[in-house]
């Protein structure tokens, strides 16, 4: 048996990024990898070592590419990530991009940047065959999607292209991280049957690293845990499966959730009145020729929890975006926000003092290497990064947060070096910090792990028991969805 990929007593050479346990591991030809376990558990450490970035110190990771004619790591492996990216230069991209005419017009077709990987792939001599390329277009559906703007793409759209554009360099072993959040119910069974496809196609070696491990596609063969720095044996997936069934989940505490219900009021986000809180009326937001939102009446009143869902595409982000002030055609449409008619004299921040908000776009913006509770403190005055230094008793209010979604211990800790899934629990206790009135969470549970998943999602309900408090949720699933929301809109695509 061909064992592509093999690591025989490896120690990472950074102290800072040992494992507890020598890294004992083969990938063998013909199977499909995932890597679970608990956010921070070095899930993504184990891919930076079968990549080559972290080196070890005696001895290192052994690769046999056959059939593929190229000889280095770099050549045969690829690592996607899927944090959303559009287009190049991920650092000239800020947060409110998707929602700007001029931003949408200067960012390049799908076509455009699919001909350069094209070209690129051909001079280096790593594409497949233009046989081999027609094919993965047919099976990606990409046609329809060629003379859009790549800022455009729904979710389910980017991760088409985005897989696409790897393809042409060629790998023999592609590695993916949580390559199905995200997406909704037809799209990620589309996905996984893609892969499906193209693991028989073409030979290709998949590594799926996934935080919600009851999400294993059915064509993955092993299961790799990973937990607190330590990685255990590869594992059949059906056995791994079998002994994680019925295993309880952890959420919040009860000590916490009395904490939380008995913690002191900001007095200026309790005033509730008759008025609804959000009032769209006959609302039409169009990019181009394209109409994303048509026509849509809309009222929520204060103490409602809302559910939103729809299908990639269909205008859920959009209509957040209208809602929390950072769409410019907020301005020609008929909205009322906190009994305000949007274009009547109130600013951004007038709107924003009232909201809690967590989003996947919010993620990708945070580049900010400041300490954890820089982090969440930056959301009591809506600023991505800190610019007004709290005063003590707001850093104790951070504190509190942090240590209700559990990562207080992670408050010193700067937040890139975080791995993903604490770097949303972060975001999402920044959201929570100043009791919002108005809390949007858009796709909440994003990244997380299981137990975190059932943490967040009772912390939820924990704080839709206190009062007055509004919450509008996006997912797309419905298990995420806590009990206490009892308003659901289902966004249709418009064609």
């Amino acid at each position: 048996m061909q064992t592509v990929i093999s690591i025989k007593d490896g120690k990472v050479r950074h102290p800072e990024y040992r494992f507890k346990m020598p890294i004992n591991l083969d990938i063998n030809d013909g199977e499909h990898i995932a890597i679970v376990g608990p956010n921070g558990g070095g899930k993504s450490l184990l891919v930076d070592v079968l990549t080559g970035k972290h080196a070890l110190l005696i001895t290192q990771p052994k690769y046999d590419f056959y059939p593929s004619k190229k000889t280095h790591a770099y050549e045969n492996i690829k690592y996607m990530t899927f944090r959303d990216s559009y287009g190049e230069a991920d650092s000239m991209y800020y947060y409110q991009m998707r929602w700007n005419q001029h931003d949408i017009d200067e960012s390049p077709l799908v076509c455009e940047l699919l001909e350069d990987a094209q070209k690129k792939a051909d001079n280096e001599h790593l594409a497949p065959s233009k046989e081999m390329v027609q094919r993965i277009y047919d099976i990606f559906h990409l046609q329809p999607l060629m003379n859009k703007r790549i800022v455009t793409l729904s979710s389910g759209e980017l991760r088409k292209f985005q897989l696409t554009k790897t393809l042409l360099s060629g790998p023999r072993v592609l590695i993916m991280d949580n390559p199905f959040i995200g997406l909704d119910a037809l799209t990620r069974d589309q996905l996984k049957q893609l892969l499906h496809e193209l693991s028989n196609l073409t030979g290709l070696l998949f590594i799926l690293v996934i935080s919600k491990s009851d999400e294993i596609p059915e064509f993955v063969t092993h299961v790799v845990e990973v937990s607190d720095r330590e990685i255990h044996e590869k594992e059949n997936r059906d056995a791994y499966l079998s002994r994680k069934q019925g295993i309880a989940l952890q959420g919040l505490s009860q000590e916490k959730k009395s904490h939380l219900l008995s913690y002191p009021y900001d007095q200026n986000t309790i005033q509730q009145t008759n008025t609804p809180i959000l009032d769209f009326r006959k609302v039409t937001i169009r990019y181009g020729e394209r109409t994303i939102l048509k026509d849509l009446d809309w009222e929520v009143k204060y103490g409602e929890r809302w559910s939103l869902s729809g299908d990639n595409g269909s205008g859920k982000s959009t209509l957040l975006s209208l809602v929390c002030a950072d769409n410019p055609q907020a301005y020609a449409c008929d909205i009322r926000l906190f009994g305000n008619k949007r274009g009547t004299g109130e600013s951004i921040w007038d709107i924003k003092k009232h909201i809690g908000y967590v989003s996947p776009e919010m993620h990708r913006a945070y580049l900010k290497d400041l300490p954890a509770i820089d982090i969440v403190a930056s959301g009591l005055h809506d600023s991505v990064g800190l610019y007004v230094k709290p005063k003590p008793n707001q850093f104790s209010t951070c504190e509190f947060w942090m240590d209700i979604f559990g990562i207080r211990e992670l408050k010193d800790k700067t937040f890139l070096k975080l791995s993903s899934g604490e770097q949303r629990l972060v975001l999402l206790a920044r959201a929570f910090v100043k009791d919002p009135e108005l809390l949007i969470l858009d796709e909440p549970l994003h990244g997380l792990d299981l137990n975190n998943r059932q943490l967040v999602k009772d912390i939820i309900s924990t704080f839709a028991d206190r009062k007055n408090k509004t919450i509008i949720m996006v997912t797309h699933y419905k298990d995420e969805l806590p009990a206490c929301f009892s308003k659901h809109m289902f966004l249709k695509r418009n064609k």
